[in-house]
């Protein structure tokens, strides 16, 4: 499973009758595979914020899929931007299920349904490719280094041309590189926000590479749709 997911997540809930959870997502630039009660979902790559209002009980097991993962599902991956497509995937649907609604406690439950999941992908997800692999790589740096600020780092640091980075992310993640980097450190100002609500947007703002407080906020404003203001209050 490690070169197919990035990790699985499992959240369970239930809210009180009457009674509503908005859950605030800033997804990474990955295809995530979902297992829920009624069915199973691909939701796509994301170019913006998102929310999902919770009610009821309920639970899901999803998959952080790894590019290489992305082509066996989704042919034309950005095709899928922003958007929760259901797929007819019966026996993947049936094999979680069963293990999240069967016997056991909480911690067995999740860990026999990740086991079925990692079984069915395995078995239906051939083995990576060398351009797989590649594909692997490029998300794995940019997600990973904060020193990669321009598709040119990403470029060089891979060597390969702009060109074929621009293949891979359009095959392998549907985002461009560009959109991925974006992506990657609007994230990692949101944690930042979220772990210290007190700091210093200035400092964060030069410490991800950009020009000054003003380019932060107006990015994280038009892919977000928060101001960063809006954005601490809420996680504060």
């Amino acid at each position: 499973m490690a070169l197919l997911v990035r990790w699985f997540w499992i959240p369970e809930w239930q809210i009180q009758p009457g009674r509503s959870s908005r859950q605030q997502v800033i997804a990474f630039p990955a295809c995530n595979l979902v297992v829920e009660p009624d069915a199973v979902h691909l939701a796509g790559p994301t170019t913006r914020s998102s929310h999902r209002d919770l009610t009821g009980t309920g639970w899901a097991v999803g998959a952080l899929l790894l590019p290489a993962a992305v082509p066996h599902l989704a042919p034309d991956p950005g095709t899928l931007r922003d958007t929760y497509r259901k797929l007819d995937l019966d026996v993947l649907h049936a094999a979680v299920s069963g293990a999240m609604t069967g016997p056991g406690d909480p911690p067995t439950r999740r860990r026999r349904a990740v086991d079925a999941f990692s079984a069915w992908l395995a078995a239906e997800v051939p083995a990576p490719d060398r351009e797989a692999l590649l594909a692997n790589e490029m998300a794995a740096l940019i997600d990973g280094d904060p020193q990669i600020r321009t598709v040119r780092d990403a470029t060089e640091r891979l060597r390969i041309s702009a060109r074929t980075l621009q293949r891979l992310a359009n095959r392998y993640v549907g985002l461009t590189p560009l959109m991925m980097i974006r992506r990657r450190r609007l994230q990692e100002a949101a944690e930042r926000l979220r772990t210290d609500p007190e700091t210093n947007l200035a400092a964060v703002a030069a410490d991800l590479g950009y020009s000054d407080h003003a380019h932060l906020a107006n990015e994280f404003r038009s892919v977000l749709g928060l101001t960063l203001s809006t954005y601490r209050d809420r996680v504060s």
